[in-house]
């Protein structure tokens, strides 16, 4: 099946394709509902960690097999970036901190990326999480991760 030609926001065709091929990816579009924001794995446990205890209201998070997080954000977070991060004290080029915007596209549980594994929920989105933070609600924390992480390398 061609994906890029045949997305669909009906849940009913949803379910039917997913019962037709049960092993299927999950591919999502970013840029027009949400964006996504990209980060090392290490990084994104400690921004989440620190997200979470200061009670900021967070999206989902997923975590791929190639030990990124994903956190999902606003659309619109692709033209802030660069300017919040430096705000926050950072060059942008210097961090692993990438969003993925109008036009991207990412992998969501349960999809299985080869042999490496599946992408999985590290915050599963549920009612209370359907609301999404701006990029500059969570910009701090992941940008300081980000950092962090560059100097222990």
């Amino acid at each position: 099946r061609n994906w890029k030609s045949a997305p669909t926001p009906r849940p009913d065709k949803m379910r039917e394709w997913w019962r037709e091929h049960p092993l299927a990816s999950v591919i999502l579009p970013t840029g027009k509902s949400f964006d996504v924001v990209d980060v090392p794995e290490t990084a994104g446990c400690l921004a989440l960690a620190r997200l979470e205890r200061s009670d900021v209201p967070l999206g989902p998070v997923a975590a791929t097999p190639q030990r990124r997080m994903l956190f999902f954000v606003l659309p619109g977070a692709t033209a802030k970036l660069a300017d919040l991060v430096r705000k926050q004290g950072y060059v942008p080029s210097a961090l692993d901190l990438q969003v993925h915007g109008e036009g991207g596209f990412i992998p969501a549980p349960p999809t299985r990326l080869g042999g490496l594994g599946s992408v999985q929920w590290a915050r599963r989105p549920t009612v209370a999480n359907s609301w999404l933070p701006d990029l500059e609600a969570v910009i701090s924390p992941l940008a300081y991760a980000c950092g962090r992480e560059r100097r222990m390398r």
